[in-house]
């Protein structure tokens, strides 16, 4: 099977033959405009087919997600304020890391949505009377990247989390997809914890419960998709056209964009003109999710009311 160049559990579910793919199970859900769509890997035969870790992994998706109407943004929210729930611990502190370079737009997620994240750790001692036993301990950190820090992001994260101890921490970063669609209305919630870097071809070393002693929860939204992606989908459509049993010439297909287009490019990646927008407006969301999935005591009110 080809590279399928996305960093989304479905995508490659579906490369791989969907549903029937043995170690893999599958379930999905219509919530008005939006899909939620449950891909769970159970054994080594389902992460070896599909390339990823065992685990669970839900994404949401809606055409209309990066500019939704109010209905839509409340479905939204309240799915990933849920998803999140389930998969963190009860009770005890959460750090929320924001993955990505803030100056480069298509991967400055992470950072953006840490800006939008409610933090209480330093609250404890000072704490008004009226939320006295209603307030999580949550704090939040957008470490950098490698290239402007120095630092790897698991050793500045793994140092945060030995020093203060959480009981979770939710990983947020932009991801790599297959189609450009899905670019800006996808969200993808994953208990398997994630590789920084990841949605723009720079692997770095993993975030997950092995490398930092706690459940890592990884939330991602599709931000680029690879030029070579584009360029082979293009070019296996025009052979559709001229023979209809093309299998056979996916071979020739991958020799061919490797050529023209991975070895002269290099891994470049696709985002939208319009990304500045979406990107801004992804983030909002997310952060709205996040408050809500570590802030259940609190009103939907009272949230942005302690964020000024």
């Amino acid at each position: 099977m080809r590279n399928s160049r996305s960093d989304l559990a479905l995508e490659a579910s579906a490369l791989a033959g969907g549903a029937d793919v043995p170690g893999v199970r599958m379930e999905q859900l219509r919530l008005g405009e939006m899909t939620e769509t449950v891909v769970e890997i159970v054994d080594e035969r389902g992460a070896g087919a599909l390339g990823k870790p065992c685990g669970r992994y839900v994404t949401l998706e809606s055409s209309q997600l990066h500019m939704p109407e109010p209905a839509l943004e409340e479905i939204a929210v309240d799915r990933l304020a849920q998803t999140l729930a389930g998969m963190l611990p009860e009770l005890g502190a959460v750090l929320v890391i924001g993955l990505g370079n803030r100056r480069i737009t298509a991967d400055s997620l992470g950072p953006r949505v840490v800006d939008g994240v409610l933090v209480t750790r330093h609250m404890r001692e000072n704490t008004p009377a009226s939320l006295k036993g209603r307030l999580r301990a949550v704090s939040a950190v957008a470490p950098g990247v490698l290239g402007v820090t120095g630092m790897e992001t698991a050793e500045v994260v793994r140092g945060i989390v030995e020093h203060t101890r959480p009981e979770a921490v939710i990983a947020v970063d932009a991801l790599a997809a297959r189609e450009t669609a899905r670019i800006c209305t996808t969200m993808q919630i994953a208990d398997t914890g994630i590789q920084p870097g990841s949605g723009v071809g720079n692997h770095r070393l993993g975030l997950n419960e092995e490398s930092l002693g706690v459940p890592v929860i990884a939330v991602g939204v599709p931000m680029v998709v690879y030029a070579a992606t584009i360029a082979r989908d293009a070019l296996e459509l025009l052979m559709e056209d001229l023979a209809p049993d093309g299998e056979e010439h996916a071979g020739a297909l991958d020799a061919l964009v490797d050529r023209v287009v991975a070895r002269r490019l290099g891994d470049l990646v696709v985002t939208p003109r319009e990304v500045d927008e979406r990107v801004t407006r992804m983030a909002d969301l997310l952060a709205l999710g996040i408050n809500r999935a570590l802030q259940p005591r609190l009103d939907k009110d009272e949230i942005p009311a302690l964020m000024h």
